[in-house]
């Protein structure tokens, strides 16, 4: 599988995209345009250690909830990143059974370096 959900309306997301300088057989999803749905959330999940991994607690929805006030489950984060693509830490790159969530300067280093072994 080589695979990356992101939002193309996302500047870090396609500057990303664009460092790792991508080999023609990975998919893109830009998960405003096509939902993330059971089966691929579930498939990220696979790969981590828990649903709150794949969660952003940066996005304005998050305050605007109050969720950091909440107790939340590992059900109720996947049932957020469901209900809306924001809530998806981004970008979420998997290739060959592994998985690299986010856009810190560490994550994105070590998917170029597995994408280009």
């Amino acid at each position: 599988m080589a695979k990356i959900y992101y939002l193309s309306t996302c500047n870090t997301c396609m500057k990303i995209i664009n460092e790792l300088n991508l080999p023609n057989d990975f998919k893109l999803q830009d998960i405003k345009n096509e939902a993330i749905t059971v089966g691929q959330i579930e498939e990220m999940r696979a790969l981590t250690d828990s649903y709150e991994s794949l969660f952003s607690k940066r996005a304005r929805l998050y305050k605007s909830l109050d969720l950091k006030n909440k107790n939340l489950s590992d059900e109720d984060y996947k049932n957020y990143i469901l209900e809306h693509y924001t809530f998806l830490k981004r970008p979420v790159i998997l290739f060959n059974d592994h998985i690299f969530i986010g856009n810190s300067k560490k994550t994105v280093e070590a998917a170029k370096k597995a994408i280009h072994v």
